[in-house]
């Protein structure tokens, strides 16, 4: 497009610029080129046919301006710089309590990375908005039409790489509210970004503006002026400080280009709606922000001769859509504001409305609609020709406020009051130099009227000194004093199916759920049976949600086990976002529990021990018969594809408990746990020699391998595995960790392949080799570890553990017993009670008893050499001789082969070497009668 003449309706503006430019600047090119162009900007956008309504996001001086000009000269076409299909949840907006935010949400992912997901979109509501005063004057008046014209959020993400999908900008101050949170890590979509590009010339304001952070500068160099600014005055300053911003970046960047394709991608939908509609131009308004006003595309305008921007289509996403509560903390973070800001932008709104009275837009039935107040009428706004207001505003000094010392007195009374409340020694003095400093601090900025920022730093100054009581700090306490992070509410009737379907089935426990503070739940599932589903889905809700939301106090559910008596601490008003986008992936909760458990165990990052895990919320939570055989098929398939045994600790552990489950409440396994079962023994017998010289396989891993095998092995052998396998796997082992090298020897104990005395002869080798007994506490950790394969292992590790305290000297032991007591407590601390319980049966019980005792393993079993008594042939004895298939069929079953041999003939008495024991101890049969007998 060619450039605007010279001469015009800022003619002399733009002369006056060059002849100062020309005047105090050593190079006066580039610095009158930029101011020149400035003025432009302003003549091309008030030049535009389609009015353009500069805004500012958050602002209640943009906000005060839309009011105004909506009274004056009602439009019948607002065009909103608002991601186009968020259009439909603008009506639910009058359900809600502001602030909240309308939200894009999507997981399931066509299009983009699958490692993106999930996707998130967030444009945050403030009543203290130009955007919600148009949309509730566009909603709530009839004949008036809404039109959303910015990208959609599928193309938000299409535009934008994802490491870069935040705030392109540093927050001024860091905050710390919980409630800072409320947006997640959702992208967020604002009206009218103004905030300096260019990082030198932010802290040259800042400098010279004498102020902190930039959301100060702004509220004192153009929120105050602009705030009782007349039409005209405010569009031409709004466009100019966009321009300004605009112009003076450093260089263009992929987010300029972004903005640019924004700007053609609004112009492209509002030439296409008016050529749709027949709407007039002269009928319609487009509110975006100050710095897209300032647009120089080749679109730009409805005379505009360039061709449509070519706008791509969407990808397959699918995007669901809510509203979710929001905060002014959660919007300051989100944004890169400084704490407090937006609520002294609702303070600061809540005085104009009031100093005007200027009844401001509201939705209708809204919460927040306040009555009673009668409106001021708002000043006619032209509809012919602008005048230059620009010129006059740049040159006429800035008017100084009285002050106004009630106020001032009241927010110095009132913080002195709420420091005591936290902990404060502050005093009525403190209150007086509260009110003395804030107006020395607004005299040293050039302000006649102490603002609320001046008021937080004298406060601070006054009233913190360098001590914080509590867990507030003063400047805290000043932004709730002037407002407090009001947090909004999204509406009953707002909710997803999912969220409302929640609070009626939790309706029974006579709760508000809907209220943000902590409320306490008592279930007396034995007195009220009919509370039995309430405890069901705080259950799911349990493995839905923030630990936070839903948290038990009083009971469990574990497999096989239902608390009578349940007690919940119960947050959902607080985690309502949490709810909300629970509701996107279902209608109920259980659909989502199932869906959730699905994705769980066909994810990349999906394993066995996941699986499992899955199968046992599955029995817990929803009792699927379907869904446990589907999940636990997919642990089988898991198992059998792994190349590593990280996680045959929790594999072990997890197929335990719920093959005890299966036994004691089925009368036969699942298919599944079968194929489970001999699936991991062949898997693990495979991967065994393996894993004993890996390095990277650690010995926990190796003992859990071995305990999943022995303990197994019955079960795994009667489904017609081949014990063979093991027993080859253990024989190609050959480890050279001391640890490992004890696993294997309890597993060839355990095979039967190392008889117990001749393991006690290598541990007391290994004792009484010097250069062996430095590494000896990880020969311990090894049969330690044992434990869990071989459990029958456990006299034997007291034994070597005792032999090795009781015959090695101190200087011998105290070195190594650091090492012993770190790799016990490192590896075994689920195994080391065991070894407790052992030694407490083997050991006295008294200090006396300690002198006169002799351990067991140092004296040999007596047996009598006196002829036992004849046994006398009992029926059992009998009843097997006359029929011995039955002994056949189990021996030719377990392999073992053998004839018949009548009895006398070898030299043992009838009963064989059964009745020989019990003849030579018969205090144990004597003991066992007697227990039978009582």
């Amino acid at each position: 497009m060619t450039a605007p003449a010279p001469a015009g309706l800022f003619g002399p503006l733009r002369e006056q610029l060059t002849e100062a430019v020309a005047a105090f600047a050593g190079s006066p090119d580039a610095l009158a080129g930029i101011l020149a162009g400035m003025v432009d900007d302003v003549d091309r956008a008030l030049r535009e046919r389609l009015e353009i309504f500069p805004v500012c996001h958050h602002s209640p001086a943009s906000a005060l301006a839309m009011a105004r000009r909506l009274r004056a000269r009602p439009p019948k076409v607002i065009y909103l710089e608002l991601c186009e299909d968020l259009r439909p949840l603008l009506d639910e907006l009058r359900n809600c309590r502001l602030p909240v935010a309308v939200q894009a949400f999507a997981t399931e992912l066509d299009g983009f990375p699958a490692e993106w997901s999930p996707l998130s979109v967030v444009a945050p509501v403030t009543e203290a908005s130009a955007e919600y005063q148009a949309i509730a004057y566009a909603l709530d008046t009839p004949g008036v039409e809404l039109v959303l014209v910015d990208r959609s959020t599928d193309h938000v993400f299409q535009w934008t790489h994802r490491d870069d999908t935040g705030p392109e900008r540093g927050s001024d101050v860091p905050s710390s509210d919980e409630d800072a949170g409320l947006h997640g890590d959702a992208v967020g979509v604002e009206i009218g970004d103004l905030r300096p590009r260019f990082a030198e010339l932010e802290a040259h304001l800042l400098h010279h503006g004498k102020v902190r952070h930039w959301s100060e500068w702004w509220d004192q160099y153009v929120e105050r002026p602009l705030a009782d600014a007349d039409h005209d005055t405010y569009r031409q300053v709004m466009v100019l400080i966009g321009s300004l911003f605009r112009r003076l970046r450093p260089s263009r960047s992929a987010r300029d280009e972004r903005d640019e394709d924004r700007e053609r991608y609004m112009w492209t939908r509002m030439r296409q709606h008016l050529a749709e509609s027949g709407a007039d131009p002269a009928d319609c308004l487009y509110v975006c922000g100050a710095f897209h006003a300032a647009s120089r595309v080749e679109q730009f305008g409805l005379d505009s001769t360039a061709p449509d921007f070519p706008i791509s289509p969407r990808t397959g996403t699918r995007w669901r859509y809510g509203l979710i509560p929001s905060s002014h903390s959660a919007i300051e973070a989100q944004f890169g504001l400084a704490p407090g800001t937006v609520s002294i932008a609702a303070a600061n709104w809540t005085a104009a409305v009031s100093r005007t009275r200027l009844t401001p837009y509201r939705l209708a039935g809204q919460r927040t609609e306040k009555k009673g107040r009668r409106s001021r009428a708002a000043a006619p706004v032209p509809a012919g020709p602008a005048t230059d207001r620009l010129s006059g505003f740049l040159a006429a000094p800035p008017v100084l406020d009285e002050l106004d010392e009630a106020e001032l007195r009241g927010w110095s009374v009132d913080i002195v009051r709420l420091a005591r409340r936290n902990g404060y020694l502050a005093s009525t003095a403190d209150a007086i130099a509260v009110f003395e400093t804030s107006i020395l601090l607004a005299n040293l900025r050039n302000r006649a009227r102490p603002t609320p920022y001046d008021f937080a730093d004298a406060a601070v100054t006054c009233i913190e000194k360098d001590v914080v009581p509590g867990r507030r700090d003063v400047r805290r306490l000043c932004e709730i004093l002037l407002g407090g992070d009001r947090v909004g509410q999204v509406g009953y009737d707002s909710l997803p199916p999912l969220a409302r379907d929640v609070l009626d089935r939790l309706r029974p426990l006579g709760l508000d759920l809907e209220r943000r503070t902590v409320q306490r739940a008592l279930l007396d599932l034995r007195a009220d049976p009919a509370l039995a589903p309430c405890s069901d889905l705080l259950w799911m809700l349990r493995h839905l949600l923030p630990a936070d939301a839903v948290r038990p106090i009083m009971g469990e559910r574990r497999l096989g086990h239902r608390s009578e008596q349940e007690s919940w601490d119960l947050a959902l008003g607080r985690n309502q976002r949490a709810l909300i986008e629970l509701g996107y992936e279902g209608v109920t909760v259980e659909q989502v529990l199932e869906q959730r458990l699905r994705r769980a165990v066909r994810g990349p990052d999906a394993t066995a021990a996941r699986a499992l895990a899955a199968v046992e919320d599955a029995i817990r939570l929803l009792d699927s018969p379907r869904l446990v055989n589907e999940l636990g098929a997919r642990a089988v398939e898991l198992l059998a594809a792994e190349r590593t045994v990280d996680d045959a600790p929790e594999v072990l552990r997890r197929i335990r408990r719920l093959l005890a489950h299966h036994r004691t409440t089925a009368p036969a396994l699942p298919a599944w746990c079968r194929a489970f079962v001999t699936t991991g023994y062949a898997h693990y017998c495979t991967l065994l020699p393996t894993a004993f010289v890996d390095e990277a396989t650690g010995v926990r891993q190796v003992g859990a391998m071995l305990g999943f095998l022995f303990s197994m092995e019955s079960l795994a052998l009667s489904l017609g595995c081949d014990r063979s396998q093991l027993e080859l796997a253990v024989a190609q082992a050959h480890p050279e960790a001391p640890a490992k090298l004890a696993l294997l020897w309890a597993a060839r104990h355990q095979l039967g392949l190392l008889p117990l005395a001749r393991l006690r002869e290598q541990c007391a080798e290994m004792l009484a080799n010097p250069l062996v007994v430095p590494a000896f506490p990880q020969y311990l950790s090894g049969f330690v570890h044992a434990l869990e394969p071989v459990p029958g292992l456990a006299p034997f590790v007291v034994e070597t553990m005792s032999a090795a305290f009781a015959g090695l000297p101190d200087p011998v032991l105290l070195p190594w017993l650091p090492t012993l007591i770190t790799t016990l407590r490192e590896h075994g601390p689920e195994l080391v009670p065991l070894l407790v319980r052992e030694a407490e049966r083997t050991f006295p019980a008294t200090l006396p008893a300690l002198d006169s005792w002799t351990p067991p393993w140092a004296v040999g079993p007596a047996l009598s050499s006196a002829p036992a008594p004849a046994a006398a042939t009992g029926p059992v004895h009998g009843l097997l001789v006359a029929h011995p298939e039955t002994v056949d069929a189990v021996a030719a079953l377990l392999g073992c082969a053998g004839e018949w041999q009548p009895d006398g003939d070898d030299g043992i008495p009838p009963g064989g070497a059964a009745s020989v024991l019990v003849a030579t101890h018969p205090a144990t049969a004597h003991a066992v009668a007697v227990l039978l007998a009582d």
